[in-house]
């Protein structure tokens, strides 16, 4: 396998906290200077698509959330409605 076919074999993380952790250790990788041109560019691609991914992540449970706030809400005036 090739440097640039190395990048494209990146698989899609398996859950938020596995992008998380590769992305803090990508991070640490590019700020040790350390890495050739060509693996710099391969981690920053890679990179961006981990933090794409966490922040569809992240977008996703939000929207959870409001629902959940929602309807809690929801249930929660309705309650206080039927006591009167």
């Amino acid at each position: 396998m090739t440097k640039s076919s190395k990048a494209a074999a990146y698989s899609q993380p398996e859950n938020f906290e596995a992008a998380s952790t590769e992305l803090e250790h990508i991070i640490t990788m590019m700020e040790a200077g350390q890495m050739p041109l060509e693996a710099s560019l391969a981690a920053y691609k890679r990179g961006a698509e981990l933090l794409q991914y966490c922040q569809n992540k992240l977008q996703d449970a939000q929207q959870q959330v409001r629902m959940l706030e929602a309807d809690t809400l929801k249930n929660f005036m309705t309650s206080g409605i039927d006591d009167h």
